[in-house]
């Protein structure tokens, strides 16, 4: 294979997004953050060129909590906010609790505001909150289901067509990690594969309302082969490895333009067990489950 090109982060260009984005009238960014929108001038979108290194949230405290999923919605609906943080642990057959915390602080002590029991279980690490719903896989099918935080019922389900479930093609750690929810700058994804795909990554932008598929792209990257992949401003990239400790984001596919190129920007792997990976595009962060902690990791995004 050829020699992944060096990316090598430009402080200029970073610069000069910085000093832009602070022109922005504070009375137009209250007003967009009063509306749960992120200002039009902070979409900011452009390639990722650095991850930092990752700041442990919380510790997940039982054997439960090996692997799972944590998350904040970058586009809350009211009652909820921007601070409202909520976790899944996943190890276990039945995986039906979602814990609600009013702050990133209080889900760091392990007390939660309240828990949700969904009425379907969910399998493995790739739900996602958006837009005031969990979006999850529920357990032994290849759909997807929107569950309601307001009305705590699912409010749309709707099967991914040929979409391998259940061990077909999970991520390289396992963990039933077939279809994959994500959100970005752009709106949600899932990132799952086909038979039809012969295992590579495929990729569709769904519908947050009725979960149908808008439109669905290919890569050429196998999914059992990375680690973890997430999104940025409509672009794809994965994970070297879930366990090597200085592993890199090697890989982008960016929908706009449906190229691809490898890369090797460094990520570390702290705690050697990384099980689930997403970009929070009101956060301007991963969000990361490594061996029983939650972690976060700053990025940098060079103009496109």
């Amino acid at each position: 294979p050829a020699a992944a090109p060096r990316w090598e982060p430009q402080p200029l260009s970073y610069q000069e997004l910085q000093s832009e984005r602070t022109e922005v009238p504070v009375s137009r960014l209250l007003e967009e953050a009063a509306l749960g929108r992120p200002a039009k001038e902070d979409s900011g979108c452009g390639q990722l060129v650095w991850v930092g290194e990752p700041v442990v949230f919380g510790r997940a405290d039982s054997i439960a909590g090996k692997y799972g999923v944590w998350m904040k919605d970058p586009e809350p609906v009211p009652p909820f906010t921007r601070d409202n943080t909520w976790r899944v642990d996943t190890v276990g057959t039945e995986v039906r609790q979602l814990f609600q915390y009013e702050e990133a602080e209080q889900l760091a002590r392990g007390y939660p505001a309240k828990v949700h029991i969904l009425p379907r279980p969910l399998e493995s690490t790739g739900a996602v909150i958006y837009r005031g719903g969990l979006f999850f896989q529920p357990r032994h099918s290849r759909s997807v289901a929107r569950y309601d935080l307001r009305g705590e019922t699912i409010t749309a389900e709707r099967e991914i067509p040929g979409a391998g479930y259940h061990g077909q093609y999970p991520y390289s750690w396992g963990g039933y990690t077939d279809i994959d929810l994500a959100v970005d700058e752009t709106g949600l994804w899932v990132i799952y594969s086909t038979e039809k795909a012969r295992g590579a990554i495929v990729l569709s932008k769904l519908d947050p309302e009725t979960l149908e598929i808008r439109r669905t792209w290919e890569t050429n990257i196998r999914k059992r082969g990375v680690a973890n992949s997430f999104l940025i401003c409509g672009t794809l990239y994965t994970v070297s490895s879930y366990s090597a400790p200085n592993a890199t984001i090697n890989f982008a596919y960016d929908t706009a333009t449906g190229s691809s190129r490898a890369l090797s920007i460094p990520f570390e792997n702290r705690f050697r067990y990384l099980s689930m990976l997403d970009y929070n595009p009101a956060e301007r962060q991963l969000f990361a489950w490594d061996s029983f902690n939650m972690v976060t990791y700053p990025v940098r995004l060079s103009r496109a």
